[in-house]
């Protein structure tokens, strides 16, 4: 893919993060995710790519834009596999929580796993604890290897969980070592990237989340050179019927970063809607906007913090209000 594109996708996240940011904390997480969607579809518009939506909104049936199969970009560019999530915490721009995000990954044509819409089992680390982590062993074995990757102790280690009943064994596991644990109350994507980016206080993200996220976070993390694994975590027959139907024949296998992401050519854009570990959110003024923005790739590891100013008024694409 050519780098010249790095700065356009961050043109389509800032878009989808300006108006969702416009419902923070009204309790509308519908129309905070629709004002989302709609300004990324329309941005994507203006990029010169050739992209059908692997992960997206849903089925066709179910979301009238950005959903799976969908042919987005100007057309006559680089064929790519295109991840999104518009407004990743929903919840958390309807109530003014922290770490929501716009969010994509793109990569060559054919190398998105299609995660089918449902739970994955996830585990994710930076750089320093890359190959130090296994899905199958206990909780508390990770901590202990994570943090003697890092050179700390587990009482200096922060893991973030989502706070979900099905998650009370897998916490109470990560307090006997003594690491430190941080509660979510929902989006595990940001808390992946925050695990591989230094100064963000946190090292790792432990349990079971939406397995599309899943593939987005592992987009992230090859750019930054972290690590992850992650095992599908179907609820009933019906889902594993539709994972099998996706090419997924194995339910049970550990995927691998490499699994989930199977280039070495992927970029990866997100920008921050509320405030959050990693990115300040959207704030206004008069007449603008201001963004804080993350692009990377990984096929130079070069990580780009992108911190941009807007004039609404010259901007077609922001100029809707709520």
């Amino acid at each position: 893919m050519e780098r010249e594109l790095a700065l356009e996708f961050v043109r389509v996240t800032e878009a989808a993060a300006i108006q969702a940011a416009r419902w923070m904390g009204k309790g509308d997480k519908n129309a905070a995710d629709g004002a989302a969607v709609e300004a990324m579809r329309a941005a994507f518009n203006t990029v010169n790519i050739d992209g059908i939506v692997v992960i997206g909104e849903g089925e066709m049936d179910e979301a009238p834009m950005l959903y799976i199969g969908e042919r987005v970009g100007a057309g006559g560019g680089d064929l790519v596999d295109i991840a999104v999530d518009p407004l990743e915490g929903t919840n958390l721009v309807a109530k003014g929580l922290p770490n929501s995000i716009a969010v994509m990954a793109i990569a060559e044509r054919g190398t998105l796993l299609h995660a089918p819409d449902m739970y994955m089992d996830k585990i994710a680390v930076g750089p320093m604890a890359k190959g130090k982590i296994d899905i199958t062993k206990p909780p508390r074995e990770n901590v202990y290897n994570v943090a003697e990757a890092l050179g700390r102790i587990p009482e200096e280690i922060t893991v973030v969980i989502l706070d979900r009943p099905r998650h009370e064994k897998i916490i109470q596991d990560v307090r006997t070592t003594g690491a430190r644990v941080k509660l979510i109350s929902d989006g595990d994507v940001s808390p992946a990237i925050s695990a591989a980016i230094e100064g963000t206080g946190v090292h790792m993200l432990l349990g079971i989340g939406g397995a599309p996220e899943g593939v987005i976070a592992a987009a992230a993390l090859k750019c930054l050179g972290g690590d992850m694994q992650g095992r599908l975590y179907p609820e009933s027959d019906a889902e594993i019927n539709r994972a099998r139907s996706m090419g997924i024949a194995d339910i049970n296998r550990v995927m691998t970063l490499d699994d989930m992401v199977r280039t070495e050519d992927v970029m990866f854009a997100a920008t921050a809607i509320t405030d959050g570990d990693m990115l300040q959110g959207v704030s206004f003024f008069p007449g603008g906007a201001r963004t804080r923005s993350i692009v990377m790739r990984s096929r130079t590891g070069t990580v780009r913090f992108v911190d941009a100013v807007h004039k609404l008024d010259r901007k077609p694409l922001f100029i809707r209000r709520c």
